[in-house]
């Protein structure tokens, strides 16, 4: 583990470092300095050159990396990455409840959250921390990007361990609402059990067929509107892009889905068309002080195009 960083936060995120190995490898050149490794070593996304130039790169005591300093063994480097300019995900971010130990926030399609690939400001826990002043809070389960809804976030690290584990073991009930064609011949409430796993490098997730079950969800019709539906699907696991592929498999692909059953190629930056899709329940014992918690989400379906609105 890295010492602590000499560099203070920045949009809520900490500093990102590197270290040099513990002994020096063999190999047929060596760095002659500290810059020579960074050029190696650091992401390609790095501007190393221009970072080097404005003593962007910073020791443990926070003296700054000079290109020539002499390469030494076991050595961490701190630095902050550029940002893209992020555009605004529209749509309000909601607190639910606050409380000493949970933070339970009704968050828009389209924002992601944690920081992600091109989406770092423009994450639930980034604009959180800042708009609620606690640089520790942090998401103890995550939804995808374009699904809207509920999600828990502790406030500090010492409640972390305690509201994560009630998470990975299970024991929080989630109710997740959904609009998508109406099927006269779907038999509901059914129950859809299989094995889904994440298709590498493409940021889709696939039915694999005679694969042990991972994945299970209950799907109920709760409400009929023409040619379309409300479902309440409650799922028992929590694989990959599971709701949206099961929906899918039952000839209900959830509407504005932009993954399946085709992929649109949407660009991260379109927020016209939000997935109709809601986490809009969730109930748990709380596992501090064992009283039972029930949030419901202040959105409705249909979720509205590059708004987001709570329900009408």
């Amino acid at each position: 583990m890295p010492p602590r960083s000499p560099l203070p936060r920045r949009h809520g995120l900490s500093a990102a470092w590197v270290c040099t190995p513990h002994r020096d490898p063999e190999r047929p050149a060596g760095w002659g300095s500290m810059g020579a490794w960074l050029r190696d070593h650091v992401d390609a996304r790095v501007e190393v050159e221009s970072m080097l130039a404005t003593e962007r790169f910073v020791y443990a005591d926070g003296r700054p990396v000079a290109d020539a300093d002499p390469y030494r063994a076991h050595t961490f480097v701190w630095f902050h990455r550029d940002l893209r300019e992020e555009p605004v995900v529209p749509g309000p971010l909601t607190v639910v409840h606050r409380d000493e130990r949970v933070v339970v926030v009704d968050e828009p399609a389209f924002l992601s959250t944690v920081p992600r690939g091109r989406h770092v400001t423009q994450s639930l826990v980034v604009r959180l921390r800042e708009e609620l002043g606690l640089p520790e809070l942090t998401p103890m389960h995550r939804l995808d990007r374009v699904t809207s809804g509920l999600v828990v976030c502790a406030t500090g690290t010492e409640w972390r361990g305690a509201y994560h584990a009630m998470f990975a073991q299970g024991t929080v009930r989630k109710t997740y609402r959904a609009l998508a064609p109406w099927r006269g011949d779907l038999e509901a409430p059914t129950t859809v059990r299989n094995h889904i796993a994440a298709i590498p490098g493409t940021g889709r997730a696939e039915v694999v067929a005679d694969g042990p079950v991972n994945a299970e969800t209950r799907v109920e019709l709760e409400e009929r509107r023409g040619a379309l539906a409300v479902y309440r699907l409650t799922p028992r696991t929590g694989r990959t892009h599971q709701l949206r592929l099961h929906l899918r498999d039952l000839g209900a692909p959830i509407v504005d889905d932009p993954l399946y059953p085709l992929d649109l190629q949407v660009d991260v930056d379109d927020f016209t068309r939000p997935l109709q899709l809601l986490a809009s329940e969730l109930e748990y014992a709380d596992p501090v002080d064992g009283v039972l918690r029930r949030f419901v989400s202040p959105r409705s379906l249909p979720l509205d195009s590059a708004l987001g609105d709570p329900g009408r």
